[in-house]
């Protein structure tokens, strides 16, 4: 019963812009073009749409025309061609898009006790192996209506503004954290309700309307860098652990040298 009572924290993560540098709705289009699922035309519609997110983000109004331009280009999309296609080209299209700082704070979150949970407007199909990834604990995302193994352009559960908030309170209630402990972070206006929601808010590459925001409220800024591969974030740390390692060995090589000088010089000045 104690375990069940136990309170603990939570640290939520918006994914696009947040964790990674682009769209991961739209990041998957030039796999989805080789996997037959889309055609030229859309990929280059879709490479317009990154561009235009990149450069100044998305309010409520550009989100809904993604939303249904997303859920359209999707309906018959065979779910495991999906899935499989995902699973195949994540590395090469996710690794090299994480920003650094973002892995860190994650990593430092799971020191801290916390639970990291990435919330996402994009499709679960996708921001589930993205989790996985980043070494999340779980993920809330959008979630498409399937029939028969395909989806049918529809909606079940749309992750996005308000649904954020209410999202992670459900979550919070189910899993007993206390959002009073818990952290947010999100570079769009649209996340407000779900940074609002949090007693440690961040406003993380934010849009000029949440960077206005986070000014009025207190709320600390965050700027992250361009990203770094997780692979050659990952050789780094490995360079700077040996590196520490050989440092280390010659410190006690030193001490060891310098303790054997001093029992020899004692040892002569006692045969003398």
């Amino acid at each position: 019963m104690e375990q069940l009572g136990r309170v603990r924290g939570a640290a939520f993560f918006d994914l696009d812009k947040t964790v990674i540098a682009r769209s991961s709705a739209l990041a998957f289009s030039r796999p989805f073009y080789a996997g037959g699922l889309i055609n030229r035309r859309t990929v280059l519609r879709s490479a317009y749409a990154q561009f235009v997110y990149l450069l100044g983000g998305a309010d409520h109004d550009q989100m809904e025309r993604m939303r249904e331009y997303l859920s359209a280009m999707c309906a018959g999309w065979d779910v495991r061609t999906v899935r499989a296609i995902v699973a195949d080209t994540l590395h090469h299209i996710v690794t090299p898009i994480v920003y650094d700082e973002a892995v860190t704070l994650i990593e430092e979150h799971h020191a801290a006790g916390r639970d990291v949970v990435i919330v996402s407007s994009s499709g679960s199909e996708v921001v589930e192996p993205i989790g996985a990834l980043l070494g999340a604990d779980r993920v809330i995302a959008t979630r498409m209506v399937v029939a028969e193994g395909k989806y049918t352009g529809e909606i079940e559960d749309y992750v996005y503004g308000p649904q954020k908030a209410i999202a992670i309170t459900a979550l919070a209630a189910a899993e007993g954290y206390d959002l009073a402990d818990c952290y947010a972070y999100s570079d769009s206006i649209t996340d407000e309700p779900m940074l609002a929601a949090v007693g440690h808010p961040v406003a993380t590459n934010p849009d000029k309307a949440l960077r206005r925001l986070a000014g009025e409220r207190g709320w600390p800024v965050r700027d992250f860098s361009e990203p770094v591969a997780l692979a050659e974030r990952t050789r780094l740390r490995e360079v700077r652990r040996q590196a520490v390692g050989a440092t280390a060995v010659g410190a006690g090589l030193a001490a060891v040298g310098v303790l054997l000088y001093a029992v020899r010089r004692r040892s002569g000045r006692g045969e003398s």
